[in-house]
């Protein structure tokens, strides 16, 4: 329910707050990860692939990313 489907994308990906809560969830995937030991002592690639996520998921919150426009349709 959170991922913007190539349905929805053109009508949904200007919501900054849905655009957040993608990366967010995208973010907790990477956390659940089997394969992401809770007391690895290094930051796991999951890990960084979270931290990366959850900065991307502020940028929508604080205003400061934008949709580009779609590269397919010029605009």
């Amino acid at each position: 329910m959170l991922t913007i489907n190539n349905r929805d994308w053109h009508a949904l990906k200007g919501q900054p707050q849905r655009r957040a809560a993608e990366q967010l969830a995208a973010a907790l995937v990477q956390l659940l990860d089997g394969s992401n030991p809770p007391g690895a002592p290094l930051p796991t690639p999951q890990r960084q692939q979270a931290i990366a996520l959850l900065e991307h998921s502020l940028g929508w919150l604080r205003g400061e990313l934008r949709d580009p426009g779609c590269p397919s349709h010029g605009h």
